[in-house]
């Protein structure tokens, strides 16, 4: 059975690919007469359109045609933006690293940057739209952190750049997002029990989160971790630090209980 499924996932690939270079080489044919002019024109007039399959496959011709020509540049940032519009974001991003290999200085790196964070950014929000159910521990949160470097590398090298703004707010978010991924892996241990586990993810928050909405539960899961492995002081000792940087914490009239919201509802 596993080796029918096996090979059924193989000849649906090798399908796709097949498809694909037979689209791509029906670009070629009914391209062959025309100019690069007119194929770039053509090209970036389908992505304004909104035709992004179709326009990724035009600039892929017009590459094939001067690899090194004038168009080119342009050419793999319009091809990375529509294959983002498109939701395809593994070609984006080849898309992009070609892009920041080949013109390391281009006037449009701080956009290029902006787009592997919009890319890596959205890739998640589908995640959490589409397997919202599913449990946090099958999830890495790898995306949001290699998003949040792609617009700290951009407000760091471009911090004038028209795109810095809107990078700055989306950072902020990915923050916030990372510390309720990991104040639901305190929760989640917390809930079956392991102590020890929730209590440095607990104190995890405190050391790399401590300007998000999550600090006040993750001391009182400290306090709560604390107390079940019998270390009254460090609880008591947690409880004061609560009680001055949240005096009116519901968690200092009753301690924390687990219950069962799953860490998806944490990106808001």
């Amino acid at each position: 059975m596993k080796k029918t499924l096996l090979m059924i996932s193989i000849a649906l690939a090798l399908s796709a690919c097949a498809t694909e270079k037979n689209s791509i080489d029906k670009e070629v044919r009914e391209t062959k007469e025309w100019s690069n002019d007119r194929l770039y024109r053509e090209a970036r007039t389908e992505l304004d359109s909104g035709n992004y399959q179709r326009s990724a496959k035009l600039y892929d011709v017009l590459r094939s045609r001067q690899a090194d020509g004038r168009f080119t540049e342009q050419s793999l940032i319009d091809t990375a933006y529509a294959y983002y519009k498109n939701e395809e974001p593994t070609k984006a991003l080849n898309a992009l690293v070609r892009f920041e290999h080949n013109f390391p200085v281009s006037v449009d790196m701080d956009y290029a940057l902006y787009l592997r964070g919009l890319i890596l950014f959205d890739e998640d929000q589908s995640f959490l739209q589409k397997l919202a159910s599913q449990d946090w521990s099958d999830r890495d949160p790898e995306a949001n952190r290699r998003a949040y470097l792609a617009f700290e590398e951009l407000v760091r090298r471009f911090p004038q750049s028209k795109y810095a703004e809107d990078s700055r707010k989306r950072m902020a978010q990915l923050v916030d997002a990372l510390g309720g991924h990991e104040l639901a892996i305190a929760r989640y241990y917390a809930k079956r029990g392991a102590y020890i586990a929730a209590n440095n993810r607990a104190q995890g928050v405190l050391r790399k989160f401590q300007n998000t909405r999550y600090v006040e539960e993750a001391l009182a899961i400290m306090a709560f971790s604390y107390d079940k492995m019998g270390h009254a002081q460090l609880a008591a000792d947690t409880n004061r630090v609560l009680k001055q940087n949240f005096p009116q914490s519901p968690y200092l009239e009753k301690a924390w209980v687990a219950d069962d919201m799953p860490w998806w509802r944490y990106w808001k």
